[in-house]
């Protein structure tokens, strides 16, 4: 059997910007590994292909072995076509079986499960037109599968889904080197340290109430206070940090100051003081000393969100922090809001205030006034330093891409500037 995975240009495809706005939706993180790594465990296949929207394909080829976009992988075996938003915890369903069509309420495909003999009835170039005629030929039925709907869902749920993620993976134990005097509270049983892990001394590690993963590579210095549940990705250094419960850390991070249950994609700094919490971070991002955002409304209130920097949205929550994406960069003494959605590609400059709820992408945040500042040509030149300080290279087709996410963001953006014009002229 081989899995498909589909991302496709949808309403509900924006539900998870600014993260899914540089990587296909199952490249997010809950728990310790991401969603297809949740999907792929689920249903076990033989193999993987996947199709994400046009603009994504070059990049997203050189970070996978998967088939991108190549309609031959729609042919010669059973599939399983299933929406990157199905939650995998859930997914019950059969992977191989008669074929079926499952819909959402909108009449949307979420999954198909398709025989290898019922292949030649369909037809279709395309990963939609697959499906359109999979829809129209084969049976279907009402789908009752629960999604991931936003990102601040895969945050609500990232604490429980590090407890079910530890007791998966079957490791526990010391197999990297720590360094006395430390401290390890709860049972060593919930707790590993992956060969070549580094702990200084003056660590601890408190699994009393959650279990800690320190993976490959990773090194903690002295006084950094870690929670379970917790995960610490390959690579990444954590700095006197107060690593707080609920926490995913992607690979190649460092992480100092006080971070309470957020997912940092990986390849990010929080390296100063500043208190980070109840947030999803993407890549590339360096957040300035003192940093900071509200994760809880001083009435107790659920939280909301603003996508397009208009409607907003509850998130049900009374606890939700800052959505974050890819190469933005924060000056010292920057405070987010509570339910704060930050573009990526962004710039911002601190006023001594909390800042607006939704900053879009491409934005440079100057003074208080939503600016182009010295454009996306000066953005790609950072980020192509940033990479290079970790042994990356900026691409032509990442370039690309970010030049499709600019015109994608555009509209949202050219009223944001507008808007910020047009309040400083009455002032």
């Amino acid at each position: 059997m081989r899995l498909i995975l589909i991302d496709r240009v949808t309403e509900a495809r924006r539900n998870f910007y600014p993260l899914a706005l540089s990587r296909p939706i199952w490249e997010l993180r809950c728990g310790i590994t991401s969603l297809e790594e949740k999907l792929q465990a689920k249903v076990t296949p033989n193999e993987t292909a996947c199709f994400v929207p046009d603009y994504l394909a070059e990049t997203y080829r050189t970070r996978t072995t998967n088939a991108v976009n190549d309609v031959a992988a729609l042919a010669g075996d059973d599939l399983l076509v299933v929406d990157a938003r199905l939650r995998a915890d859930t997914l019950d369903i059969a992977p191989t079986g008669p074929s079926q069509v499952g819909l959402d309420e909108q009449g949307q495909v979420l999954y198909a499960r398709i025989a290898q003999t019922d292949l030649g009835r369909l037809s279709g170039n395309d990963i939609d037109a697959f499906l359109e005629s999979a829809k129209s030929t084969l049976p279907k039925i009402e789908c009752k599968l629960p999604t991931w709907k936003y990102t601040w869902d895969l945050i609500l749920a990232n604490p429980d889904q590090l407890t079910v993620d530890f007791a998966t993976a079957g490791h526990s134990g010391i197999e990297g080197n720590v360094e006395q005097p430390n401290a390890i509270r709860g049972g060593a049983q919930d707790v590993y340290v992956a060969p070549g892990v580094t702990i200084h001394p003056m660590v601890v590690i408190d699994a009393e109430n959650g279990p800690v993963y320190i993976d490959e590579g990773a090194e903690i210095h002295p006084f950094t206070r870690i929670e379970g549940p917790c995960y610490i990705g390959k690579d990444s250094i954590l700095l006197g940090a107060k690593c707080r419960e609920g926490n995913s850390i992607g690979p190649v991070c460092r992480i100092g100051g006080e971070l309470e249950e957020s997912i940092i994609q990986g390849h990010s700094n929080k390296y100063h003081d500043g208190f980070i919490g109840h947030s999803y971070v993407g890549e590339w991002v360096n957040l300035g000393a003192l940093t900071t955002n509200s994760d809880l409304k001083n009435d107790y209130s659920a939280v909301s969100v603003m996508l397009d920097g208009k409607h907003a949205i509850s998130t049900g929550s009374t606890k939700v922090g800052s959505l974050i994406g890819d190469h933005t960069k924060t000056s010292i003494g920057t405070l987010f809001n509570t339910g704060s959605y930050v573009g990526a590609m962004t710039i911002i400059m601190a006023t001594g205030k909390p800042l607006p709820k939704s900053i879009p992408s491409f934005i440079w945040y100057i003074e208080g006034m939503m600016t182009k500042g010295f454009g996306r040509r000066k953005l790609y030149e950072t980020a192509g330093t940033a990479l290079g300080r970790r042994g990356c290279q900026w691409t032509d087709a990442e370039q690309t891409m970010w030049d499709a996410v600019f015109e994608t963001t555009a509209p949202v953006r050219n009223e944001a500037i507008k808007k910020s014009r047009r309040a400083m002229m009455t002032k």
